[in-house]
């Protein structure tokens, strides 16, 4: 899966548009580096996306295509 669309369907980014610009950015890094929207995620990897002065730390647990909303925050666990 594109990680643009991962990062809305897990509901970390709320729009996937807006995941897009976050990765064109440079705000979005997956494994230590900075990474395209078009980059293919798998489980295990490890997303760092830049809110402003914060920052969310998380590894991927699964990978689905639509996810409930309540179900989304099993997608991933927050690390840090």
């Amino acid at each position: 899966m594109r990680l643009d669309k991962y990062l809305k369907v897990s509901r970390i980014i709320k729009r996937r548009t807006v995941a897009s610009e976050a990765c064109d950015q440079g705000k979005v890094s997956l494994n230590g580096k900075v990474a395209k929207a078009s980059s293919q995620v798998k489980e295990g990897d490890i997303i760092e996306v830049t809110f402003g002065e914060r920052t969310f730390k998380a590894e991927i647990i699964s990978i689905a295509e639509h996810v409930l909303k309540g179900d989304a925050q099993y997608m991933y666990k927050q690390l840090q």
